[in-house]
């Protein structure tokens, strides 16, 4: 598709301020626009479907991180602004489907990932893995179109259902053994992508906090409380609270959704924090609240590095630098380092690769301009020579990498290289 006016005057200006970098200035001139160029569709019934890239599915999360680093430009473009409030009418549309789905058909075609898949899955379903992140993703993107553009068209009845269902399913989640009529089974040797238990995941105990059966990087949770989809839940259930006051005039739902936040916080702080012998207090990756935990971090977002990324905290805060400490190292099972890079993996990818995502993460959360403009180096030099980002490599060979056509992770370099032309470091 054509690039909106605004986004084709700040790549011709980007070029200018980056030309005395010339690998880094065609590395954003193919990254900034890729989701634009590649990815999104426009639909007749006027919603914007976009795709992830190298598949043909639409991810609730990917499908707001691919676009999020052109919200700044919406104000002032109506093409942009289409295309925007398009896609958050075609995410709205898909939860008003199923809020239990992570990946969705472009028309109800019946393709799936795996058509074994014991889920209940439907023709619009790619894949219908539960991850409580997903509809947070959902609600970010039109809290941000709005506050961006002050556009309340797209707060119409969908909306309404959309946001309704979502306070509703996190609440259940909240009881997942004894409300939830989800399950998820995959015939599969790898541990990663179904749930123990006859599907059901294992057993957890009540915290206030609200139960996912799968990570974002799409692989299943070892213990059902995931922390950083929970901080990423308390963020947008104050966006609803918002949108319900503000827009809708509903403060029945609005009282709900600050309730479930307060419950969901309370969680938290009390099951998701842990003293570690090393690092004093770190916020766990997962728990079960009956005493397990997952110490470890994921190059996913959410993850425990993304926190001041989704809006939970700075990154003052001293339990995330404890854990940030702690996720940049070998503690970290999935930290990996090499001749090229150093950074953090995903089980989702083979052992010991470091993903781009990763490294613009730690970037775009990072606290000094040194560590910023050691990473943006890092991403420049391990593109292997294509020009994009990819998802995993490995650290001592950049030319052995997954995904050669990932859009989520070109955006969020570009989100990175903005961030850093604003500051002056690049």
């Amino acid at each position: 598709m054509n690039l909106p006016a605004s986004i084709t005057q700040h790549l011709n200006e980007a070029d200018k301020r980056l030309e005395h970098h010339p690998k880094l200035q065609q590395l954003y001139r193919n990254c900034f626009p890729n989701t634009l160029e590649t990815t999104t569709k426009l639909l007749d019934d006027g919603t914007t479907f976009v795709f992830t890239g190298d598949i043909p599915a639409m991810w609730l999360r990917d499908s707001t991180e691919q676009v999020r680093h052109y919200i700044p430009f919406a104000k002032d473009d109506p093409e942009l602004r289409r295309i925007l409030r398009g896609l958050i009418a075609r995410q709205m549309f898909y939860v008003n489907i199923d809020p239990y789905t992570n990946a969705f058909n472009e028309t109800a075609n019946d393709r799936h990932y795996m058509a074994t898949d014991d889920c209940n899955l439907s023709p619009w379903m790619w894949e219908r893995k539960y991850e409580l992140d997903s509809l947070c993703f959902v609600v970010l993107l039109a809290y941000m179109y709005w506050k961006e553009t002050e556009d309340a068209s797209i707060f119409d009845d969908a909306c309404y259902q959309a946001l309704t269902s979502i306070v509703h399913v996190i609440r259940t989640e909240q009881r997942h053994a004894e409300q939830s009529p989800y399950h998820f089974i995959r015939q599969t040797d790898k541990d990663t992508e179904t749930l123990q238990n006859n599907g059901r995941g294992m057993p957890v105990n009540y915290t206030g906090m609200s139960w996912s059966g799968f990570r974002p990087s799409d692989d299943s949770c070892e213990f059902g409380y995931n922390i950083p989809s929970n901080m990423f839940a308390v963020v947008i259930l104050g966006h609803i609270q918002d949108i319900m006051s503000e827009v809708y005039r509903d403060e029945r739902l609005a009282a709900s959704a600050a309730k479930l936040r307060k419950e969901i916080d309370f969680g938290i702080r009390t099951y998701g924090i842990v003293d570690h012998p090393k690092y004093g207090k770190i916020y766990a990756y997962e728990t079960d609240g009956y005493g397990n935990y997952s110490l470890m971090d994921d190059a996913g977002t959410p993850g425990l590095l993304s926190i001041p990324y989704i809006g939970y905290t700075d990154n003052s805060d001293p339990i995330y630098q404890n854990t940030r400490r702690f996720a940049l190292s070998f503690d970290n099972p999935f930290y990996f380092e090499g001749q090229y890079a150093k950074g953090i993996g995903s089980p989702h990818t083979p052992g010991g690769y470091v993903w781009h995502m990763a490294l613009s993460m730690q970037a775009l959360t990072a606290d000094n301009d040194e560590e910023i403009k050691m990473l943006i180096d890092m991403l420049i030099a391990t593109d292997a020579d294509t020009g994009y980002m990819h998802e995993g490599f490995h650290p001592d060979d950049p030319t052995d990498f997954s995904r050669e056509w990932f859009a989520w992770s070109n955006s969020l370099f570009a989100s990175l290289i903005k961030m850093a032309m604003d500051k002056g470091l690049v």
